[in-house]
């Protein structure tokens, strides 16, 4: 298995929709929702420290509803078929809103997302390039669309890819648990896309390379 080296100026925290809907009191909630939350400000306040990005990633469509695409579709249709509150991903909508768990760094950057991945529809990647960054760590909701999407994006992109195994959430869907679904994803990241690691093992690796650093 890979294990990439951190440099702490070269890296980038992309921290997956952490917003309402996803996080706690929806149906599509993930039931792990709050908890991740808690591991993203932890991991985030050891980022910031050692000077590596922030980024907070928020899905939304436009309140007009004119860049929705199939996608939505597809999701609404399997939603109602499952008899699933929407939520609603619509911008200016108290769904849509970060978690009020959720830690914000004013030096923390806010991007919004028309996508499942970071990088569709978005200046992620000349954001990230303009820094010199050529590493990124990936947590956040849900582990098996926006998370998943967005590490593989970056892969492709040809930025080394941290995925926090303890990092992600996610709820069960066609009549697998949401463990089964998460142990599948990272089976497959780790395979062929990311180095799989936990939050606290990703802290030791940034605090190790900021005390070298020094």
């Amino acid at each position: 298995m890979i294990d990439w080296p951190v440099n702490p100026k070269t890296t980038a925290y992309i921290n997956v929709d952490l917003q309402n809907v996803f996080v706690e009191g929806y149906s599509i909630s993930s039931p792990n929702g709050p908890q991740v939350v808690e591991q993203a400000n932890k991991l985030a306040a050891v980022c910031r420290a050692a000077g590596i990005k922030v980024i907070h990633t928020a899905q939304e469509l436009r309140a007009d509803q004119s860049n929705r695409g199939s996608a939505t579709q597809v999701v609404g249709a399997y939603m109602q078929s499952h008899q699933m509150s929407r939520g609603g991903i619509t911008a200016g909508s108290e769904p849509v809103q970060f978690s009020k768990r959720l830690h914000i760094d004013p030096t923390d950057i806010k991007l919004i997302k028309p996508r499942y991945g970071a990088f569709t529809g978005t200046d992620l990647d000349l954001i990230l390039r303009s820094n010199g960054i050529d590493t990124v760590i990936i947590g956040g909701i849900a582990t098996n669309v926006c998370c998943d999407t967005t590490a593989r994006e970056a892969c492709m992109r040809d930025y080394k890819v941290f995925f926090l195994s303890d990092g992600v959430g996610n709820r069960g869907i066609g009549g697998l648990t949401a463990e089964e679904i998460k142990a599948a994803v990272i089976a497959t990241l780790e395979f062929a896309f990311a180095q799989v690691i936990t939050v606290d093992a990703m802290i030791a690796k940034i605090e190790a390379a900021a005390k070298a650093a020094a």
